[in-house]
C-alpha cells in the first residue's frame, strides 16, 4: 500500500501536542481528520517526533498508508485545505512501502529561542523564552560542547517516559547570539521526552552564573533528573528538520 510522508508547520500554541489526546486539541488529531475528510476514511498518521504541548515545528514529518492515489501537488492543496491556520503541509512524496516517519528518521534538528533583554517582547512573546537578565552565551557554549557525543542522558529525561533507552548521540548543540536573540540549535539521532528543554534550562542557569561550566559532565553522570536545570517553557522550542538516509546528517554549519 503506497506512503505518503508529509512535512508539516504549525503553530502548537493552542495544542496539547502532536500525540491525540482525549478531549484535547493535537496537531495529530486535526491531520487525521483533514485526511479523513478527503479519502473520507479514518486513516492513522504516524509523526516523526511527538511535539509536546506547545512546542512549534517548521519541518515536522508525519506518514499514513492509502489506497487512493492523489499528486503530491493535490494532497498538498486538499489536505490544506482542511486544516485549521495554524497548521499547514509544506509538502507531500509518495514514499516505498516501507518508510516511516518515526523509525526511518535518521537524526532531527531543534532550535531553541530566546529572547533576551530587560524589555519584554511584542513580536515574538508567543514563540521564544523572554529572559530579562543578560546571558554569557559564551559560557553557555562552553557548557555545551560538554554534552555533544553520545551519552547516557537519563538527567535531561523528564519522568514518566516509555523509552526504556537513554543514549543518545547528540552530534551538534550551538549557542548563537544575534543581537537580543539566542538560538540554540540541537541535532542527534534522538531525543528523549522533553531533552531540548531540559538541556536549555541548564544552560540558562550556566549563562546566568547560577552553575559553572563544567557542572553539566557531573549532571550526565548522576543520571538523575533533579540534577539538572529547570524545563525551559514549550514556546521557544521548534523541530526545524526531521532527516532520513541519504540526507545530510549534521546541518549546514
Amino acid at each position: 500500500m503506497p506512503v505518503i510522508k508529509l512535512t508539516l508547520e504549525y503553530d502548537g500554541s493552542s495544542y496539547a501536542g502532536w500525540q491525540r489526546q482525549p478531549n484535547r486539541p493535537t496537531i495529530q488529531e486535526a491531520v487525521e481528520t483533514a485526511v479523513e475528510r478527503v479519502v473520507q476514511a479514518k486513516v492513522p498518521v504516524i509523526g516523526a517526533g511527538r511535539t509536546d504541548a506547545g512546542v512549534h515545528a517548521l519541518g515536522q514529518v508525519a506518514s499514513f498508508r492509502i489506497e487512493r492515489i492523489l499528486t503530491p501537488h493535490n494532497w498538498v492543496r486538499a489536505l490544506n485545505a482542511h486544516l485549521p491556520a495554524s497548521i499547514t503541509v509544506l509538502a507531500a512524496e509518495l514514499m516505498p512501502d516501507t518508510f516511516h516517519a518515526r523509525y526511518s528518521a535518521t537524526g532531527k534538528l531543534y532550535e531553541y529561542r530566546i529572547f533576551n533583554r530587560p524589555e519584554r517582547p511584542a513580536l515574538d512573546r508567543l514563540f521564544c523564552w523572554h529572559i530579562r537578565k543578560p546571558l554569557d552565551e559564551a559560557t553557555m557554549g562552553r557548557a555545551a560542547a560538554s554534552l555533544i557525543g553520545e551519552h547516557d542522558f537519563s538527567s535531561f529525561q523528564t519522568q514518566p517516559t516509555d523509552n526504556d533507552d537513554p543514549v543518545c548521540h547528540l552530534k551538534r548543540l550551538a549557542v548563537i547570539r544575534e543581537g537580543h536573540r539566542l538560538r540554540i540549535e540541537a541535532y542527534a539521532d534522538r531525543f528523549l521526552k522533553q531533552m531540548v528543554r531540559s538541556i536549555v534550562g541548564t544552560l540558562v542557569e550556566v549563562g546566568l552564573g547560577k552553575r559553572p561550566p563544567e557542572v553539566v559532565e557531573s549532571i550526565l553522570d548522576a543520571r538523575d533528573r533533579s540534577s539538572a536545570g529547570r524545563t525551559a517553557p514549550p514556546n521557544g522550542l521548534f523541530l526545524v528538520r526531521v532527516d532520513y538516509e541519504n540526507a545530510l546528517e549534521t546541518p549546514e554549519q
